[in-house]
């Protein structure tokens, strides 16, 4: 996923409650209907950070790290691996 579709679901998900509510319940098949590919056979998760529970993700690592890569994971940004 890139930094732009992150950006879009994350703004999405505040505007619109039931968007969220909706990836909550089913992240692989909303993402595919906002148009972010991946493969069929992995498997998605979608958590919320709040008061009481922060998660941090540490992506998997790709067998190259450019210096785009490296940007994007400062930013949050899982890389695109394919």
């Amino acid at each position: 996923m890139n930094k732009q579709s992150y950006e879009k679901i994350i703004s999405k998900c505040w505007a619109n409650p039931a968007f969220k509510q909706q990836l909550m319940a089913d992240p692989a098949g909303t993402l595919r209907a906002e148009g972010i590919e991946f493969p069929e056979c992995l498997k998605v998760s979608a958590v919320e950070n709040n008061a009481e529970q922060f998660t941090f993700v540490i992506p998997a690592q790709p067998a190259e790290l450019t210096d785009d890569i490296l940007e994007g994971i400062a930013g949050g940004i899982l890389p695109d691996l394919r």
